[in-house]
């Protein structure tokens, strides 16, 4: 299934994604939650309901709507750096033989097509394409065997990133978390429509040029390896999000380097997920 939260003149819903458009739930059927990390909490009995709802025809056009990052503001996001070993070849770093691991503030959540924002603060702006994991399950000390079990879905992402402030100390947390710079969707594909979330291209494109080219495959730490270790030091809650790794080809490591100006159009690309993209504009 792939599930959006989604807007319009009526206001904020989530709904079902169908080859047709959209299904808006609250139309479908009154009890189900109107929020995103609602219906992820409640899934195990809301579940048969949204199946039930997917027989209906659609009540608008996927054009008809806007559609918003499918976790509006998450609880967390958590992003894991140099989990490629191409691109830690690019940075100049060695394989990491622990997991580095960062946060995006949530005010940084933008919308899978909403523009990205060129700073006042800088000019050194960079895109990050990956695959983005979404939690379906409260839990703590997650075995990697069982890791599979509290996953609720997947997503594309962009772990738009401000190299200057990212640099100047050794915490990334400022320079990875201005506003806009969390885009993610666009929408969520449930976990059991994809078969192998370790056997799926990763692409970025600037102004139609293909600028990373990889698979979720090379990922150094899996995507279970990754919930293992977080869930050793945090709870990890329904609708909490996670940015996998992204792989060579990012502006910082280009020669010269080259960065996101405004105008440019950032596209990510996830097989089996879909495509987010953004215009690059001036923060007002």
């Amino acid at each position: 299934m792939r599930l959006v939260t989604f807007s319009d003149d009526a206001g904020v819903r989530v709904g079902l994604v169908t080859d047709d458009g959209v299904i808006d739930l609250s139309r479908a059927d009154a009890s189900l939650p109107t929020s995103m990390i609602g219906l992820i909490e409640g899934w195990i009995s809301h579940r048969s309901a949204v199946e039930r709802a997917a027989a209906r025809s659609v009540d608008l056009a996927l054009d008809a709507v806007t559609l918003e990052a499918p976790v509006p503001r998450p609880g967390k996001i958590l992003a894991i750096g140099l989990n490629y070993a191409d691109h830690v070849a690019e940075s100049g770093q060695e394989v990491p033989r622990r997991q580095v691991w960062f946060s995006k503030l949530s005010t940084a959540v933008n919308g899978p097509f909403a523009a990205i924002e060129l700073p006042k603060a800088s000019t050194s702006l960079d895109y990050e394409a990956e695959l983005v994991v979404i939690i379906g399950k409260r839990c703590k000390h997650v075995s990697a065997e069982t890791a599979h079990e509290v996953v609720f879905g997947y997503c594309a992402g962009n772990d738009v990133s401000v190299r200057d402030w990212q640099m100047r100390t050794s915490q990334w947390l400022l320079g990875k978390s201005f506003d806009t710079h969390a885009p993610f969707g666009p929408w969520i594909v449930t976990a059991d429509a994809i078969a192998d979330p370790h056997a799926l291209g990763v692409r970025a494109f600037v102004n139609g040029e293909k600028r990373q080219h990889s698979n979720t495959r090379h990922l150094i730490f899996n995507i279970f390896d990754q919930i293992a270790y977080l869930s050793q030091a945090v709870t990890l809650e329904p609708g909490d999000v996670i940015f996998t790794g992204t792989p060579a080809g990012v502006g910082a490591a280009m020669k010269p380097r080259n960065y996101l100006k405004v105008g440019d159009i950032t596209r990510v690309e996830i097989d089996g997920i879909g495509t987010i993209e953004a215009v690059v504009r001036a923060e007002i």
